[in-house]
C-alpha cells in the first residue's frame, strides 16, 4: 500500500526529554508541507505502578500538550495534531510509520554515552524496521554546518543522497557527500563517480552549494568524525542489503557514537532514478 499524499511526519513520545524531538520534527513538517503528529503511548503497567492511576495519563496530556505549543511557536500554522495511545511503544511506532512520511525520536542518550548500546534500545530497533525515514535528534542541538551524506555507491545509499539534497536545499545548507574507500581504490575514479552521482540529484536544486570528499579509511570512524560538524547525518540504512530488519554497520555506528542528528533513510523504493529530475517513490511492499 502506498503511503498517503497527506502522510504526516509522526513524533514518538516518551518524556520531556523529546522536546527537543518535537522542534526538529516541526521544522521538518513545515519545510515538507506536512502535518506533524504526536504519539504517546501509554502504559497501563506504569498506571498500576504509581501512586494514582490518573497521574500517568494526566502527565502523558500534559506533554502532549507542551508539545504541541512548542511545536506551534517552532512553526506558527503548522498543523499538528495528538494522540495518546494505549499500547507498547516499538509495535505501535513500527506499524505507524508505515504510512508515515518521517519518524522522529530521540536517542535514549546513546550519544557520548560511551557505553554498549543495547540492540533493543527504540531507536536502534525503528532505524531497523521504520516503513519510513528515521530521524534521531540528540539532546544537545547541532552545529549550524553542513548536511552530511555518506555514499557508498549503492542504490540505498543514492537515495539517501537524494533525501539529503532535499533536507539541504530547504535548510539553505551546503550538501557534503562523503565517500570512504579502501586503501587500494582509484580515488580519482571514484570521485568523478561521486560527483556525477551528487550532479545528477542536484539537477533541479542547482543553488545548493555542494562539496565531493572522498576519503580512505574505515566508513564509520571516517562519518562519525566528519559528522561533529554537520547538522545532520544521513546514510542508508544498509547499502548492500536494504531488506526490512537489517542495519548496516555504518548505519548502526553513526546511531550510537555521532553528536549530530542522524536520518535512516529506508522504506523507498530501492531502485535507483532513472533520470536528473526522478523522485524515489515510497516501497509499496506490505
Amino acid at each position: 500500500m502506498a503511503v498517503p499524499a497527506d502522510a504526516a511526519v509522526l513524533v514518538g513520545l516518551g518524556s520531556d526529554l523529546d522536546l527537543p524531538v518535537v522542534e526538529q520534527a516541526a521544522q521538518e513538517a513545515a519545510g515538507h508541507g506536512r502535518p506533524l503528529h504526536l504519539l504517546y503511548t501509554f502504559d497501563w503497567h506504569a498506571a498500576f505502578a504509581a501512586d494514582t492511576v490518573a497521574a500517568p495519563r494526566d502527565q502523558a496530556e500534559e506533554l502532549i500538550t507542551r508539545a504541541a505549543q512548542l511545536a506551534h511557536q517552532t512553526e506558527p500554522g503548522l498543523t499538528v495534531r495528538g494522540e495518546i495511545v494505549e499500547s507498547a511503544i516499538l509495535p505501535t511506532l513500527i506499524r505507524r510509520s508505515e504510512v508515515s512520511f518521517l519518524l522522529a525520536v530521540g536517542d535514549s542518550g546513546m550519544a557520548g554515552s560511551g557505553q554498549c548500546v543495547p540492540a533493543e534500545t527504540t531507536a536502534v530497533q525503528l532505524a531497523a524496521r521504520a516503513g519510513c525515514p528515521l530521524l534521531v535528534v540528540r539532546r544537545e542541538p547541532p552545529p549550524q554546518g553542513p548536511v552530511l551524506v555518506g555514499v557508498d555507491g549503492s542504490p540505498s545509499s543514492h537515495l539517501a543522497l537524494q533525501w539529503a539534497v532535499e533536507c539541504a536545499a530547504r535548510r539553505d545548507a551546503r550538501l557534503l557527500a562523503l565517500r570512504v574507500v579502501e586503501y587500494d581504490e582509484d580515488t580519482d575514479a571514484v570521485a568523478e563517480q561521486l560527483g556525477e552521482a551528487v550532479a545528477r540529484h542536484t539537477d533541479r536544486h542547482s543553488a545548493v552549494p555542494t562539496e565531493c570528499r572522498v576519503v580512505r579509511g574505515d566508513p564509520a570512524k571516517v562519518l562519525i568524525d566528519t559528522s561533529r560538524n554537520a547538522q545532520v547525518a544521513l546514510v542508508a540504512a544498509r547499502g548492500d542489503e536494504p531488506g526490512r530488519a537489517m542495519l548496516g554497520a555504518v548505519a548502526q555506528s553513526l546511531l550510537y557514537h555521532s553528536p549530530a542528528p542522524v536520518v535512516v533513510v529506508r522504506g523507498l523504493a530501492e531502485a535507483p532514478l532513472t533520470g536528473p529530475g526522478a523522485h524515489p517513490t515510497r516501497d509499496q511492499r506490505p
